[in-house]
């Protein structure tokens, strides 16, 4: 058997995500295919709609054959450190190719890119310190590092978010030198960050928007989603009465900055460059969540980076913890959250050649990186009733999803 390997969130599965699967397995011909997914907290620091394990559950019952987790150190991440711990995972696992979505949709722009980047890596370098340290943003700043290596004269739009994970899918394979092809398929409709659903085919972005304003699945969301999408949402919002996004934790997050120190507020991944005063500032005002983000907010401050900060707040995941993580060579296990029969040939298949170990759950673990996992769940799971909330944290023992 070969594999193919996807890197995704799903936050939710949605059609868009069933094209990319089904395109990705024929364009493939791959007999399993395995996808890597950011746990209950994701790249852009937000926490997912509803957990991992339905999310894994969504994946297995449209097509996907083995869900693996991506850890939280590499989960709630920029681009780099996120494609660095994806593509090692799916490596462990012996996929073939790696397909991805992009607003490209051409592989060859990637490659060519990529060569051009290590051509002029030094000036790219010294260009990114250099805006950085005049207070632009990283993202403006590595946009602007990238034009002025000429990146931006090719036809690849370095500046569009799934041509940038992408980017750093094809960086970690080829500077890793991975016996794996990469591939990417174009985006179909709507682009990454569309805020209003466009048809059977809309960004998650949209769907998560349309359903959390209306507070239930209107009928416009229920066209982009498959049926088993939509029955495992509105089974997890009737057994938690919730679905998560940041407002359910504000008042977790208010508590913590208003008692916490400035000292240690500052030990916090991600609070940076004096944040821990502005936190300590603009909470006196907060009144929801929405309004905090947009208090601290400037050009240097992105809502995505501010967003990942308040996740390492909830997580109260610190600098100590997190170091080590930028130099990492390897991961140290592959965490598996589900399988269907295909999936679980291919385990048989490869288990013996792994040459990391292969967990099932969190039981008798005691890996730090295991022990952040254990954390984020808490965190994950702390607005939701405490019945209800012991009985999803023992997922966390149980073993993989079947299918």
């Amino acid at each position: 058997m070969n594999a193919c390997g996807l890197i995704v969130e799903y936050n939710p599965f949605h059609n868009g995500h069933l094209y990319h699967l089904k395109e990705a397995k024929r364009t493939s011909g791959s007999d399993c295919m395995i996808a890597v997914m950011s746990g209950n907290f994701l790249q852009r620091g937000e926490p997912a709609i509803m957990d991992k394990h339905y999310r894994a559950k969504a994946a297995l019952l449209s097509g996907v054959d083995l869900v693996l987790e991506l850890p939280y150190a590499f989960a709630v991440q920029s681009s780099d450190l996120f494609a660095k711990g994806s593509v090692f995972t799916l490596a462990q696992m012996g996929v073939s190719t790696i397909c991805f979505g992009s607003e490209s949709g051409d592989i060859h722009d990637f490659i060519s890119s990529y060569h051009t980047f290590k051509q002029n890596e030094r000036g790219f370098q010294q260009s990114l310190k250099s805006h950085l340290e005049q207070g632009v943003a990283y993202p403006e700043a590595s946009r602007q590092a990238y034009q002025e290596i000429g990146l931006a004269r090719q036809s690849m739009d370095l500046t569009q978010p799934n041509n940038i994970l992408g980017f750093s899918y094809v960086k970690a394979i080829l500077e890793n030198g991975l016996e794996i092809t990469p591939s990417t398929i174009k985006r179909t409709n709507s682009q990454y960050h569309d805020q209003s659903l466009s048809g059977e085919i809309s960004s998650a972005t949209s769907i998560r928007r349309e359903i959390l304003n209306s507070g239930l699945i209107t009928d416009k969301a229920t066209k982009t989603l498959p049926k088993e999408t939509l029955n495992l949402l509105e089974e997890y919002r009737t057994a938690t009465s919730a679905w998560h996004h940041w407002e359910k934790y504000f008042h977790l997050l208010h508590y913590k900055v208003m008692t916490m120190t400035t000292s240690q507020l500052s030990r916090i991944q991600g609070v940076d460059e004096g944040l821990e005063y502005r936190l300590k500032k603009t909470a006196k005002q907060a009144i929801n969540m929405n309004e905090w983000l947009h208090a601290i907010k400037t050009k240097r401050y992105t809502w995505t980076r501010l967003q990942r900060m308040f996740t390492h707040l909830l997580t109260n995941t610190t600098k100590k913890d997190m170091e080590g993580i930028m130099g990492a060579a390897s991961i140290p296990y592959v965490r598996l959250l589900g399988m269907s029969q295909a999936g679980q040939s291919y385990l048989s298949q490869v288990k013996k050649g792994l040459e990391t170990p292969l967990i099932t759950s969190l039981g008798g673990n005691a890996h730090p990186m295991l022990s952040m996992e254990e954390k984020a769940a808490y965190a994950y799971y702390s607005i939701l009733p405490p019945k209800v909330r012991q009985e999803f944290q023992k997922q966390e023992l149980s073993p993989p999803v079947r299918i």
